[in-house]
């Protein structure tokens, strides 16, 4: 019995000698296009699976998360399941006139605008208000007679407006999306989906002047009809709720009952959450929020200025995608180059580099000569371009090759301990 044992000791003792010594050899290497590490990468999991955020489950009819920057839906629950949207629909309102109306004119309020059943912010008959100050009403407050009376004054018409907001939901993918009204009132044919919501959420928080009125908690505007200003609270509580929140709409009618949607930045990274149809919907978007920024960190793909081995090229910017820890290693590149009598060689551009996730492609970066990057600036110097595409990729399979090596050999220890007791 001692001599088994011996033995099984003896066995253990070289592989872990063996692990030990071939370890190293990968830990130390770059797995990524930028300066990350298998070391790192580890560290981050060790500390994920420590304090690991689960995925959400809300109690919505609909709901989806994504990535403001790129773009990528983080999550989806029923995310193309076509359902009224209630207020949240000024969303469209508000990116439509930002983009096809003068913040400094002055919209007038109609009979059609004036006491419009709902939430208001009780516009008088013919009262004037500039259109920058009343899309404040509008998203702070909800007020459907700012939506109708910003559609008349934008559109020519609400139905004009509304024809406005068809063309922009098409001209952003919108497919299960259709609007009837600016304001979100239920009517037949008025809907759309939490991923549609999600995607049409992002592009208007790329707007700068959207940015500062969604996240805005209290509004002061000149009040013409009495001796005090307005004064108007945000009611998306998720500005006071939520760390980094910073958007955007509420929303509710007897049909479409609670829906929301909310932003959120930390450390350089907005997530917008959708949820239709929602009775806990302040507690669902904290828990999808934490989801993304937890899972789906904002990370540099490609660094500005980073050559491409076996060729005379580097990029002209950098690049970053949301990634779990798990994908980073499925990231692949190719490059492609432009013929020479093309436009775009002869702005400077010889080719793109492609990034690929699980075959995929998600996502390009431009590239220009080394030796005259004249659509390049601040290049990073020679030290800080030592990372190579071609490495990156070898190191990528490396990697996952090491992972599982890992993998086989703690199995195989556990079964000699197992053995030798």
């Amino acid at each position: 019995m001692l001599r088994r044992n011996y033995k099984w000791n003896s066995i253990l003792l070289s592989l872990t000698l063996l692990s030990l010594t071939i370890c190293p050899l990968y830990m130390g290497e770059k797995v990524y296009a930028n300066s990350y590490t298998l070391s790192a990468l580890q560290e981050q999991q060790e500390k994920q699976e420590k304090n690991p955020v689960a995925k959400p489950d809300t109690n919505a009819r609909a709901a989806a998360l994504i990535d403001v920057t790129t773009g990528r839906i983080l999550h989806s629950e029923n995310g193309d399941i076509e359902l009224p949207m209630a207020s949240t629909t000024k969303v469209m309102t508000a990116i439509i006139a930002i983009e096809a109306g003068k913040l400094q004119a002055k919209v007038k309020t109609s009979k059609q605008a004036y006491a419009k059943e709902g939430s208001s912010i009780y516009l008088r008959l013919g009262e004037e208000m500039s259109l920058h100050h009343m899309l404040y009403g509008l998203m702070l407050r909800s007020g459907n007679d700012a939506a109708t009376a910003i559609a008349e004054h934008v559109g020519g018409s609400e139905e004009g407006f509304v024809y406005l907001m068809n063309q922009k939901a098409e001209e952003l993918g919108l497919e299960h999306t259709q609007f009837r009204n600016p304001h979100g009132l239920d009517e037949p044919g008025h809907y759309t989906t939490a991923n549609d919501l999600a995607r049409l959420s992002a592009y208007a928080l790329q707007n700068a002047t959207f940015r500062e009125i969604v996240k805005t908690k209290v509004k002061v505007a000149p009040n013409p009809n009495d001796q005090w200003d307005y004064k108007w609270a945000n009611k998306n509580k998720m500005l006071r709720l939520y760390e980094g929140a910073d958007g955007v709409k509420t929303g509710y009618t007897k049909k479409a009952l609670r829906c929301l949607v909310s932003s959120a930045t930390r450390n350089g990274q907005q997530l917008a959450a959708v949820t239709l149809n929602d009775g806990s919907d302040w507690v669902d978007h904290e828990k999808m929020l934490d989801y993304g920024f937890a899972t789906y960190p904002l990370y540099t793909v490609v660094d500005k200025g980073q050559k491409v081995k076996g060729y005379p090229l580097q990029t002209v910017r950098d690049w970053r995608y949301p990634l779990s820890d798990q994908e980073r290693a499925q990231t692949t590149f190719k490059v492609d180059l432009h013929k020479q009598h093309s436009l775009d060689y002869q702005l400077g551009y010889r080719g793109h580099l492609k990034v690929f996730l699980e075959n995929t492609e998600v996502g390009n970066v431009p590239l220009v000569d080394t030796k005259n990057p004249s659509q390049s600036s601040n290049q990073p110097s020679e030290a800080e371009q030592v990372t190579s595409i071609e490495r990156s990729n070898q190191l990528s399979q490396d990697a996952a090759e090491m992972q599982g090596w890992l993998q086989q050999f703690q199995t195989v220890v556990v079964e000699l301990f197992r053995l030798g007791a």
